[in-house]
């Protein structure tokens, strides 16, 4: 019998009126992730897989694991990738481009006001408010690890890719090792191929028109901001280059910003930068709209008044989060077709085995900067245990975490 993830017939068909109701559902849905989904890709996944997955089966826990793998190998944000990934499924294009959106919305306006009223924020304030919400993240992230462990881990060499995986990353952090490990991964188990039976396989048609405009927009806008001088071009070309450079997530994007925008062309000082950088931390949804607080800074010396820090903005995200959709807009097109071959099935068993442990290593990474406190640990054992009894949403447990820190 063929994996439970691979479909030789086509899914039965739904009416249009299904498919809106059930689009607009999903819709809510990414809505809810982008206003609870706190704590960076990793606890992101483990919301995913309880409202996506084991809520609204809108796909398998594997699936949605090679899909998180899949973006993990490409550069951009992994989580905003993978959301966006899952709307293509459903529906095409035109989902996909809705949910980035949707997702990414409200943490992009609340970081543009943060770059338009940065001198008056209280940061004490914001860091008294999520106190909580940190710990509740790592439970949120302990508790995707195990539930992960317990729907992919089924051999001996699965178990030993795991624990290998979350030890290297825990011991070794640059970011080239996570694309690394999975491939390596993928490549372990991909020489079982011989004991998955033979598929019929269709040609792969691979469409080309995203890969070449992903790659003609960073020529592009190199040459036109060279030749312009103009500031809103040239910030979209460094965002955009960024985006498409970097490898890795939130947490590697930002020394590379800080490089360019502060050390370099001195758009903001250190404090600023600083500054966004906690806030973004403390925010649901993707950490790459720490882009538009950098654009709505940097447009200041246009004296261009509210419109072009605007402005500024909006060309930060826009190119912090173009490449990494087309990007996934091209791969996501034939990777069914792909995993029709018994090679790729099989280096699936490696890929998601090494993303089980990037989960578990997470964990452990995420809790160590927070203060050993037993408040803190307490949080995240009642978070984890929250989430298994399966009766709260998501959404109340980070509700009441930030409802205590306001009141404590």
């Amino acid at each position: 019998m063929p994996p439970d993830d691979i479909q030789l017939t086509p899914p039965p068909r739904r009416s249009p009126q299904v498919k809106r109701v059930r689009n607009v559902i999903f819709l809510k849905d990414v809505a809810a992730l982008g206003l609870t989904a706190f704590g960076g890709p990793q606890a992101h996944l483990a919301m995913m897989l309880r409202l996506l997955v084991d809520k609204r089966r809108y796909l398998t826990a594997p699936e949605l694991l090679e899909l998180m793998a899949l973006c993990q190998i490409l550069p951009g944000p992994t989580s905003t990738q993978t959301i966006t990934a899952i709307g293509f499924r459903l529906g095409g294009p035109n989902l996909a481009y809705l949910t980035l959106l949707i997702w990414m919305l409200p943490a992009v306006c609340i970081m543009t006001v943060a770059g338009l009223s940065i001198s008056y924020l209280d940061k004490d304030l914001v860091m008294r408010l999520v106190q909580y919400v940190q710990p509740v993240a790592v439970g949120f992230v302990a508790y995707s690890a195990y539930k992960i462990a317990q729907k992919v881990i089924h051999t001996k060499t699965s178990v030993g890719l795991m624990v290998a995986a979350a030890l290297l990353v825990y011991w070794v952090q640059v970011p080239w090792l996570m694309p690394l490990l999975l491939v390596a991964g993928g490549l372990t188990t991909a020489f079982r191929y011989g004991k998955i039976p033979q598929q019929d396989k269709l040609p792969l048609q691979i469409e080309w028109a995203n890969f070449v405009l992903w790659l003609g927009v960073l020529i592009g806008a190199a040459v036109l901001g060279q030749y312009t001088q103009s500031l809103p071009v040239r910030l979209f070309e460094n965002f955009y280059r960024n985006g498409s450079l970097v490898f890795g997530g939130g947490q590697v994007l930002a020394p590379l910003l800080y490089t360019e925008f502060v050390e370099f062309k001195h758009y903001l000082t250190s404090e600023e930068f600083l500054s966004g950088l906690g806030l973004v931390q403390a925010l649901p949804g993707p950490n790459f709209s720490f882009a538009a607080y950098i654009g709505a800074l940097a447009m200041r010396p246009e004296h261009q008044g509210l419109s072009g820090q605007l402005l500024g903005a909006l060309v930060g995200s826009v190119g912090i989060f173009m490449p990494g959709t087309l990007l996934i807009f091209f791969l996501i097109r034939f990777w069914d077709q792909l995993k029709r071959y018994r090679v790729v099935q099989a280096s699936l068993e490696g890929i998601n085995a090494v993303s089980a442990g990037l989960v578990w290593a997470a964990t452990f990474l995420l809790y160590h900067p927070l203060p050993d406190t037993p408040v803190n640990l307490a949080l995240v054992g009642a978070t984890f245990l929250l989430l298994l009894w399966d009766k709260l949403p998501s959404y109340l447990i980070v509700g009441a975490a930030l409802a205590a820190g306001v009141i404590w």
